[in-house]
């Protein structure tokens, strides 16, 4: 029988059951496999009946409490839909009833939602969520068996061990966090110390103390340690520093290195396929000249004017036409090319995506919150100018910025509201009738 998220856990327990599983620093609590595989064990008995194959929506910060429920769910043979926890409630239902699902865990209780639902039977256990192009969340099935794989090609690439600790800072529920914490944590014990202050300070205590040894970051991290004046012996314990979610400049990576005495490995990766491409040396980090090379078992396919396709085991198939024999195939949206030492080169993307800390974000969801806004005629977002992982905004309306920007809390998390909005009676347009995004971008400082 092929193995699954839950029997992987399981064997990790029996393996191990006294081994830490997970560490929360602001109550100095240390969890073991045991410890738990009881507390989810006990969630699944209080929550769990008639979830096998129904869809449930998880909005839970980082912390212990998460892998309770995650792993209850596993049990109860639900498909789990992990989501931002920041997300507004009205946001979380809407998503929830989108998706078909019967039920959503958020503020420590399980709600249920009005839905007429029906079981999955295709084999499914995970559904991330991505931006679509029209600014409408996808949702992308994903099975056990490619869950594992895209946790087992990252832990080959990156040399993360079961006797590893990794420092768990980036959100669980993102696919980042999956594959590079949940997935080793269940498949092979490799424990985590929940990080939940992302600030320099908090971090080098945190790593000081419980001493992990992986720390996967995202440059707006890496940049606020390089700038910051902690001491550069707190990092001691770390041998593996990973940056991956947006680019990272070759002049954080080298002041980085400077400073610390540790490389950073680009790495680089999408929702639909996992982790794509390591830096296994860290000098490619540090010299920009690309984002590594592909993973153990990841295959780059060229086609024409700089596209690509990735195929492997990880790369989902439920709903995705493309297929190989070796599991599915996806083309990024990213233009690239491969240099003399088999590296992936980065090129920029073909369509209006951002990554905003770590976040994969298109940019037409905010636009489209925008223009629900009553009141607003239209609404035009780029990255902001000047500030690093935020957001500007052009908006022809006649309200304020602020009374735009209490609108957003009701519609948005936090991190996708714009920092900056400038208002305007009306959109310039170019002599063809269309928006002059030339223009509004200018006002905007781009």
């Amino acid at each position: 029988m092929n193995p699954t998220l839950r029997s992987a856990w399981e064997d990790t327990v029996r393996a191990a059951p006294g081994a830490t599983a997970l560490v929360e620093p602001a109550t100095a609590a240390v969890v073991t496999r045991a410890a738990l595989d009881a507390a989810a064990d006990a969630w699944r008995q209080a929550h769990g009946t008639g979830l096998a194959d129904r869809t449930v929506v998880l909005a839970e910060p980082n912390g212990p409490e998460w892998f309770r429920v995650f792993i209850g769910l596993l049990k109860s043979g639900a498909v789990i839909v992990p989501i931002d926890p920041g997300e507004p409630a009205a946001a979380q239902e809407a998503t929830a009833q989108r998706l078909g699902a019967v039920a959503r865990w958020s503020g420590g209780a399980l709600v249920p939602v009005a839905t007429r639902s029906r079981p999955a039977r295709d084999g499914r256990r995970l559904i991330k969520l991505t931006s679509g192009s029209t600014g409408v969340p996808r949702a992308l099935a994903f099975t056990d068996a490619q869950m594992l794989a895209d946790g087992r090609q990252v832990c080959a690439a990156m040399n993360i061990r079961t006797d590893d600790t990794n420092f768990g800072l980036i959100p669980f529920g993102h696919s980042y966090g999956l594959g590079n914490l949940v997935v080793p944590l269940l498949a092979q014990g490799t424990a985590i110390v929940c990080g939940t202050v992302a600030l320099p300070h908090a971090i080098v205590e945190t790593i000081a103390r419980w001493r992990p040894t992986v720390f996967p970051a995202v440059p707006a991290l890496l940049r606020a340690l390089v700038v910051s004046d902690v001491a550069p012996g707190r990092l001691a314990s770390l041998r593996t520093v990973i940056s991956a979610g947006a680019p990272l400049a070759a002049e954080i990576a080298e002041a980085f290195h400077v400073k610390f005495d540790r490389k950073v490995h680009s790495f680089y990766g999408s929702s639909e396929t996992g982790g794509i491409t390591y830096d296994q040396s860290g000098d490619a980090a540090r010299t920009g000249r690309s984002v590594g090379q592909p993973l153990p078992g990841v295959r780059l396919e060229w086609g024409r004017g700089r596209r690509f396709t990735v195929a492997s085991e990880a790369v989902y198939t439920l709903g995705n036409r493309r297929r190989t024999a070796g599991g599915g195939s996806y083309q990024p949206a990213d233009l690239a090319t491969l240099n003399a030492a088999g590296e992936l080169v980065l090129l920029g993307r073909s369509g209006r995506f951002v990554k905003i800390a770590g976040r994969r974000l298109n940019l037409a969801e905010v636009e489209r919150a925008l223009r629900a806004v009553p009141g607003v005629r239209d609404a035009f977002v780029v990255p902001h100018s000047a500030r690093v992982d935020a957001l500007a905004a052009a908006v022809a309306t006649d309200l304020a910025a602020d009374a735009l920007r209490t609108a957003l809390q009701e519609r948005l998390a936090p991190w996708k509201i714009p920092k900056r909005i400038v208002t305007f009676a009306t959109f310039p347009v170019t002599p063809r009738g269309k928006t002059d995004t030339r223009r509004l971008r200018g006002q905007l400082g781009e």
